[in-house]
């Protein structure tokens, strides 16, 4: 059965993508030619005859109308037909690859056989692309240019991709292009680049201050994103702008606005790739495609979607009447059979990365900041630093003050360490919504034995009296098992105005006899996403539950007064998310209680699991008070959990739970925050 399923598998991908050869015949035919190695069959009689296509086919302006497949035969009336275009400047563009392939196949041509039609023709076609360029560095998808959407900044479909791709070899590479210019066109072509460059960083789009990545199409004016076909609306690309980032990181020795750029793409690829998902293609019983779905598949590879709003980054399609969908499976057959609307390109640009930013984005430590105990973190390179970490490493040890760390909007992808000695240390960032610190560790990735999940974290703390305001931290692995966004293994530290993502495992709260301090934060997750030993306060708080699974796994040490307290915070859940438990003992003396909390209804009637630990029924302390909501059910509650009465409850005070008890008329850590 298995065997027969296997056989089945492939015969659907064959048939998959014998369909595609059909479908796209067009197109492929001349492309595969083109993307040949160099060799000798560029000498070939079948290569000369080629060449003669394309050299008729190139226009006297100097471009080449798209989709032509130039290795087809051609008859003499379609030959006559031609020599009467020569002077039409209709349909001469630079989309779909036309023009570019073009050159490049001249180049081969050239280089196995020196006609110099060959050079002309190429050096001609260069010329054209020169005088395309807007003034802004842009280029548009037709020249002349052609009215509708076609005169917008092209990146779609790689349009202006592979100009620059084309004059990156020529200025830098020149051994890639058997075609030499004169010393003037390549002092053009090196200026060219220099102004696409210039386009591509202003045209890189700030959503809500920070920026992301690029759309397919940008107006030739103000820059903005715009629409091109009733379907492509402006958006965010996760397609296009994985070759724009491609692109600029081949450049060497990067100014800082092409590093911030880099990085801010990248921060935003990791944070919108969609995870355990993967496309399905259906074929009929012919074997022929005729549908393709989107299923759910834990071991899949991330994906990503081709558009996505300006506003939040969440996907869309569209049919050709242009209202958006939020799903695949709500547009008609047509558009959703004949359209790529997801990608993995982003990926390449994932696993390049690490090495690109090994060698052109080291930190500098021994930067010294203006002020050293105010520092300013700036991706932009405005600030002391363009990295959290470098910030870090320039504090001082053990403090006589506090160390404040203001962070500009940004996304700061990079796992960030505050060491023991870097004691009374503020990050206080712009906004806690695009203050955003994010890095994708999970157990596997780690694979440091059984116990990799304390790797894993995006914010590690373990610097007594840390503050947190104002920022974002996410672990953005997905739900690949443990996962860790911040861990805190301090004392007396405080998160005031945070968010925290993740999954499994999103915030660890370690140390026996350590206080902890959340308030008015927002923490998301799945699988036990808030666990540890430490005793922590978690005021006006919105918890939010990602899976049918367990809020807390709280490892409260034995004689630990208190653990986990959750007051009036509020519980929610994603739309499908209902069978959820408040929590369950990571060991035997768990204490967490939930008072004047706002329940949804994911809440399981139950509320509490004894992780197959019976012990724990008798050893846990886990209990409720004054609640409220759909999840709230006191008579539901396991026989084993606690009701509190009012006098009970009124023994959780902050000071109760935070404080120094020993002195009464100390100070509290928490009155100074």
């Amino acid at each position: 059965m298995k065997f027969n399923k296997f056989l089945i598998t492939i015969v659907l991908l064959l048939s998959f993508c014998s369909f595609q050869l059909q479908a796209q015949v067009h197109r492929t035919g001349w492309r595969q030619i083109i993307h040949k190695n160099e060799g000798s069959w560029f000498a070939s009689v079948e290569a000369k005859r080629i060449a003669e296509n394309v050299l008729l086919y190139q226009r006297d302006i100097g471009g080449w109308p798209k989709n032509i497949q130039m290795q087809e035969p051609l008859s003499e009336s379609e030959r006559e037909k031609l020599l009467g275009l020569k002077e039409s400047t209709e349909d001469v563009t630079t989309d779909n690859g036309a023009t570019i392939q073009e050159m490049r196949f001249l180049s081969k041509m050239y280089r196995q056989v020196p006609d110099e039609r060959y050079k002309k023709a190429f050096l001609l076609g260069l010329d054209y692309v020169l005088k395309a360029q807007y003034q802004n560095g842009g280029w548009p998808q037709f020249f002349p240019l052609k009215e509708g959407y076609y005169t917008h900044i092209t990146y779609n479909d790689d349009s202006m991709l592979n100009i620059m791709n084309l004059l990156k070899d020529l200025k830098d590479h020149p051994e890639r292009i058997s075609i030499k210019p004169s010393d003037e066109i390549l002092t053009k072509v090196k200026k060219a680049f220099e102004k696409g460059v210039d386009c591509i960083l202003k045209t890189q789009y700030r959503q809500n201050g920070v920026l992301t990545s690029w759309c397919a199409q940008h107006d030739e004016n103000t820059l903005e994103p715009a629409k091109a076909r009733s379907y492509e609306l402006p958006s965010l690309s996760g397609k296009e702008s994985a070759g724009i980032v491609l692109l600029l990181m081949s450049i060497t020795n990067p100014s800082q606005e092409i590093i911030n750029a880099i990085n801010s793409a990248v921060a935003w690829f990791d944070d919108v790739k969609l995870t355990g998902i993967r496309q399905e293609y259906i074929v009929n019983e012919e074997g022929r495609f005729v549908d393709k779905k989107i299923v759910k598949d834990p071991d899949a590879k991330p994906l990503w979607a081709r558009f996505m709003n300006l506003e939040d980054n969440k996907p869309f399609f569209c049919d050709r009447d242009g209202i958006k969908k939020a799903t695949m499976a709500e547009i008609g057959l047509e558009r959703r059979r004949g359209y790529a609307w997801y990608t993995d390109d982003p990926s390449v640009v994932l696993n390049q990365y690490p090495e690109w930013k090994a060698k052109y984005d080291k930190p500098n430590f021994n930067k010294k900041p203006k002020e050293e105990y105010n520092m300013v973190v700036a991706k932009d390179g405005s600030g002391d630093f363009t990295t959290i970490q470098e910030a870090i490493y320039a504090s001082k040890a053990f403090p006589y003050q506090r160390v404040i760390i203001n962070i500009k909007n940004g996304v700061y992808r990079e796992k960030v360490r505050v060491y023991s000695w870097n004691t009374h240390v503020s990050l206080l960032g712009e906004s806690k919504e695009n203050t955003i610190i994010t890095f994708d560790d999970f157990f596997k990735k780690i694979n440091l034995g059984r116990n990799s999940t304390f790797h894993t974290s995006t914010l590690l703390v373990e610097g007594d009296d840390f503050i947190a305001k104002n920022l974002t931290i996410k672990n953005t692995s997905g739900p690949v098992g443990q996962a860790v966004a911040l861990s805190v293994n301090a004392n007396r530290c405080y998160f005031e105005n945070c968010s925290f993502w993740g999954y499994q495992d999103t915030l660890y709260t370690a140390g026996e006899g350590f206080k902890h301090y959340f308030k008015k934060c927002y923490i998301s997750g799945s699988v036990d996403f808030i666990f540890g030993a430490a005793t922590v306060l978690f005021e006006n708080c919105t918890i939010h539950s990602k899976s049918n699974s367990y809020i807390s796994a709280a490892s409260t040490p034995q004689g630990q007064k208190y653990g986990y307290v959750f007051k009036n915070c509020k519980l929610t859940a994603d739309d499908n998310v209902n069978q959820v438990y408040l929590g369950r003992p990571w060991r035997l003396f768990a204490k967490t209680v939930f008072i004047d909390c706002d329940m949804g209804g994911h809440i399981r009637p139950e509320g509490w699991h004894n992780w197959s630990k019976k012990d724990a029924e008798s050893l846990t302390f886990y209990a409720e008070y004054n609640c409220k909501g759909t999840g709230f059910k006191p008579s539901e509650r396991v026989n084993w959990s606690h009701q509190l009465t009012k006098r009970e409850a009124k023994k959780y005070t902050k000071k109760n739970i935070l404080g120094d008890t020993s002195n009464n008329s100390k100070i509290q850590w928490y009155e100074k925050l």
